[in-house]
């Protein structure tokens, strides 16, 4: 690697920028068969009233238009569906990942494609397949950690909002109770490495994702990064003591 070649994080190992798609897209392609039961294995469930509690402050409406970014699986764009549908109409929702294998996860717990509102998209959430000022809501939830460039997903996200439109994160962040990062970090380097390997077979991918979390940036600084890409009245929610946090923010 020459001295000008330019690098991105892959966990705690800085890799050549080019190849850092290629190494995210294998670790999900690994995992994706076992992802949601491991989440659960991970969070002790604790991950499905986080993401209950973000499509709650979403609080989508019916007739609205939503790209779920690197929402393979579809258990947010499923929770957005069932949340409009409670207020009498329906959502439509554009579940886009770029992996094909977390797609198709997605697409078979969805019956096999069998709901008519939800719209399955291999596409890049720095490239999205999708016109400006499209969507009324943009959500990606445990997603922008693993993307390349992070000023670029967010760049596109106010892109494919309307005016008006709302932008909801849900990440893995920076734990704040004093004493609980240190427990936190032996659990996730020590516990989570033994699960993947005992549930998918799959032991360092499993590493790449707690190492992936300690680089993400801190509650403070991603939300300046949002706005800095052109988003305002951003909002942090911290979730179980910040081990993840909620960023909102709205296209103007």
């Amino acid at each position: 690697m020459t001295a000008d070649t330019k690098t991105a994080s892959f966990g705690y190992r800085e890799v050549p920028e080019g190849e850092k798609e290629h190494l995210v897209r294998g670790v999900f392609s690994s995992v994706a068969r076992h992802y949601d039961v491991m989440n659960d294995l991970m969070s002790g469930g604790v991950h499905r009233l986080w993401k209950d509690s973000m499509v709650e402050w979403l609080n989508p409406q019916p007739d609205w238009q939503v790209l779920d970014v690197a929402g393979g699986t579809g258990d947010i764009a499923t929770r957005i569906r069932t949340h409009a549908r409670a207020k009498g109409g329906e959502a439509e929702v554009i579940v886009c990942d770029i992996n094909a294998d977390m797609l198709s996860e997605g697409w078979l717990r969805a019956g096999n494609g069998g709901d008519a509102g939800l719209t399955w998209v291999c596409g890049d959430a720095e490239k999205l397949p999708i016109p400006d000022a499209s969507m009324d809501a943009y959500t990606i939830a445990f997603g922008i950690r693993n993307v390349t460039h992070i000023d670029r997903a967010l760049a596109e996200a106010r892109r494919v909002l309307k005016p008006g439109g709302r932008f909801l994160c849900l990440e893995f962040s920076k734990v704040q109770v004093p004493g609980f990062d240190a427990v936190y970090d032996r659990f996730s380097f020590s516990v989570l490495p033994k699960l993947g390997e005992m549930v998918a077979q799959d032991a360092e991918s499993y590493r790449y994702l707690a190492e992936s979390i300690r680089r993400f940036p801190a509650q403070n600084v991603f939300a300046k990064m949002i706005e800095k890409a052109g988003l305002s009245r951003v909002k942090v929610r911290n979730m179980t003591g910040g081990i993840a946090a909620m960023h909102s923010a709205w296209r103007i």
